[in-house]
């Protein structure tokens, strides 16, 4: 009875496993007649679904997590004597080259949408996602059997043994080779780091939210400023926040007040948060250490360029040494405008950003005005000197794509073709203006990466550019301020690294580069936004394109830049050593580490009393923990190519072609300072990240 019984069981479940088989395939094969129907609309090589309804999406992930289940289960099932590249890598290379577009067509609707519906169940997707994939990175079944491939090694491609590489060191990250105890231990302290990241920020935001201020206490500031404040028993309303904080720190004339209200801003998350801190150092570093990491700095740079704790604080204290005669030229600077102001008073933090100010104003060679600037600068006109210059550059040719199917009648579809070979490299849609419901920053989001697939088809990259561009109104054209052209021009960047990039492997393509690297294209790129010849090209006054901006205007903008370069560099140094510190070992002393370090980096300056950074610098809690030095380090590297290779002629097409094809195109299928290195000739060097500044003041 028994037996018969348990013989129906496995009939009803086979049954029930093929019902889902049916479904699930019945699926996919909607899925891929959508995709042909795009090809036919003129989209040839795209699997990217832009106009999925909420409970398509929920399908969708079913389907992807079917299929990824699938595919796990067969390759755990290899027996470990018969692994070989055809049985194990082509089927996870596959398996990421055609489903990276299905689930970024997922998730991207939680930032476009304008469906509410259609939003949360793209974040609900995500979720999903996120869970599936977290528990693919924890099979031991799979690990053991990448693990076999790659100790059998012999006859594997210089590529595909990175990219076996890059899947058994992911998996060893996310606890694989512990044992059950361990395993359960790392999700403890994982979950315990979560709440106390959660609780650093929240309290970084429940302090005081205000000061209040008489109109004589604000001597200095702006009219406008003023009147905006809302008005409490005859004073003035000053929220804690760099909307508000910023601008007194740069124009308050009041040197006791720019003081009150730096300290009360620096005064942020307080004793707490630096306890909150202490204690997240301490669980970060055990559960490093539960992987077999000396602490947590170095289990985060491991992956990266640095490569370890030690290699991102020798750069910093390097690269602070080489500033400290620029900065000292500055400070002194900033100290005789204060003196002849204010009397001899002593230099405070929170007289940086205000001698700053005053120094630009008698530096800068006409009346600044931002607000003239502006007019310069209509989106429309920005948009195409970016199409231009980043197509004359790379030898790259864009192409609208009309009738395209988008998810909102001002989305904009464009192809990109090599201009020499005519081939196609892939597209990118332009969502840059505004409207509601839509995510509220500028980034790029890769929608498909370029790859092979083991059956020698490739997949062209498809990249998203996210804005929030002024709408024209009443026929006046929308007009961007300079700090939005350099974010637009330095994002668009991003946009051309992903659809240059030519690697073999998804995992490899574009955007998905060392974290150390990935940003040093856009940052090099955003050189063209400070030299006449290419500003120009980006520029038309809203009355009368014909007139672009004036030569004086675009050596202002240049010199405002690199204005106290070396004092805005040594404050961030400062956070980068504080933050590689602290998370490179086992317990600290904040107050004492930050007293020592103040006044080392910055060069005498006194900490504000009761002030410390490490309570209020939210990237140690969140997102960028021991990684904050990266933007300095892809800094120096961009600075680096930009003075050996394009300072003498920013618009030279074959430098930008030879950036391209050297740089841009390995993606992250070779070492990334094997690549600089080959493309200079040489060994990166800090040096040009001064140079160019020395003459600034």
């Amino acid at each position: 009875m028994r037996k018969e019984k348990k013989e129906r069981r496995i009939l009803v479940f086979t049954g029930a496993a093929a019902l889902v088989a049916v479904g699930l395939n019945l699926l996919l094969s909607a899925i891929n007649n959508r995709i042909k129907r795009s090809a036919k609309k003129g989209l040839p090589g795209s699997s990217v679904l832009v106009d999925l309804s909420a409970s398509e999406i929920s399908k969708l992930v079913d389907c992807i997590i079917a299929k990824s289940k699938e595919t796990y289960d067969r390759v755990a099932s290899i027996p470990l004597e018969k692994v070989c590249y055809e049985n194990v890598v082509a089927p996870f290379a596959d398996l990421e080259a055609q489903q990276f577009p299905l689930i970024q067509s997922c998730v991207f609707q939680r930032m476009v949408s304008a469906s509410v519906e259609v939003r949360n169940a793209s974040l609900e997707a995500e979720k999903r996602l996120d869970a599936h994939f977290l528990l693919c990175r924890k099979r031991e079944d799979v690990y053991r059997v990448i693990k076999a491939l790659l100790d059998k090694g012999g006859g594997i491609k210089p590529d595909a043994k990175r990219y076996i590489q890059s899947l058994v060191k992911e998996m060893e990250r996310h606890g694989v080779k512990l044992l059950p105890s361990k395993r359960i231990e790392m999700e403890r302290l994982k979950s315990q780091i979560d709440e106390l990241s959660l609780r650093y920020v929240e309290n970084l935001n429940s302090g005081p939210k205000f000061l209040l201020l008489s109109e004589q206490e604000l001597a200095g500031m702006p009219h406008e400023f003023i009147k905006d404040l809302e008005n409490t028993n005859s004073k003035r309303k000053i929220l804690l926040t760099n909307y508000h904080v910023t601008p007194i720190l740069e124009h308050c004339k009041v040197g006791s007040t720019r003081k009150l209200v730096a300290t009360a801003y620096g005064q942020r998350g307080g004793k707490e948060n630096l306890h909150i801190l202490k204690k997240l150092v301490q669980l970060r570093c055990k559960f490093a250490q539960l992987l077999g990491y000396p602490n947590y700095a170095d289990f985060a740079t491991e992956l990266r360029m640095a490569r370890s704790s030690a290699k991102v604080i020798q750069f910093l204290e390097e690269v602070s040494a080489n500033l400290t005669d620029l900065a000292e030229g500055e400070l002194n600077l900033l100290k005789d405008l204060k003196r002849k102001e204010e009397g001899d008073f002593p230099f405070g933090m929170h007289d940086l950003l205000y001698y700053m100010k005053r120094a630009e104003e008698e530096n800068l060679s006409f009346d600044f005005d931002f607000g003239e600037v502006k007019h310069y600068f209509p989106v429309n006109i920005v948009l195409s000197g970016i199409l231009k210059i980043y197509q004359d550059l790379f030898g790259l040719r864009f192409e609208q794509v009309t009738d395209a199917e988008v998810w909102h009648e001002t989305v904009q579809l464009y192809s990109v073709h090599d201009c020499s070979t005519t081939e196609l490299l892939g597209y990118f849609y332009l969502d840059i203006f505004s409207r509601e419901g839509k995510y509220a920053h500028t980034c790029v989001v890769p929608l498909q990466n370029g790859c092979s697939t083991s059956d020698g088809t490739r997949k062209v990259s498809i990249a998203l550019l996210l804005s929030q561009c002024p709408n024209e109104k009443d026929g006046n054209a929308a007009l961007l301020r300079f700090t939005e052209v350099i974010t637009l021009f330095h994002e668009f960047s991003h946009v051309v690294h992903h659809i240059c990039s030519c690697a073999t492997f998804s995992r490899f393509s574009g955007l998905q580069s060392d974290g150390d690297f990935v940003e040093m294209p856009s940052l090099l790129l955003e050189n063209w936004c400070y030299e006449s010849t290419s500003l120009k090209m980006l520029s038309g006054f809203h009355q009368d394109i014909t007139k672009s901006i004036t030569s004086e205007m675009c050596k202002s903008l240049k010199l405002r830049r690199d204005m106290f370069f070396g004092l805005k560099i040594k404050q961030e140094i400062l956070l980068c050593l504080l933050d590689q510190i602290v998370h490179s070992r086992e317990d600290i002393d904040m107050i004492e580490l930050v007293k020592d370090l103040h006044p080392k980096v910055m060069m005498g300056i006194p900490l504000l009393e009761e002030t410390n950074p490490a309570s209020c610098f939210a990237r140690l809690a969140v997102g960028y923990e021991s990684v904050c030095y990266s933007y300095i380090w892809s800094k120096v590297l961009a600075d680096d190519i930009f003075a050996s290779k394009f300072d003498d002629d920013l618009l030279n097409h074959h430098a930008g072609l030879q950036f391209r094809k050297k740089v841009l195109t390995p993606g992250g299928a070779k070492d990334t300072l094997e690549i600089i290195s080959e493309y200079l000739g040489r060994e990166p060097s800090i040096n040009h990240f001064f140079e160019s500044k020395r003459s600034s003041v």
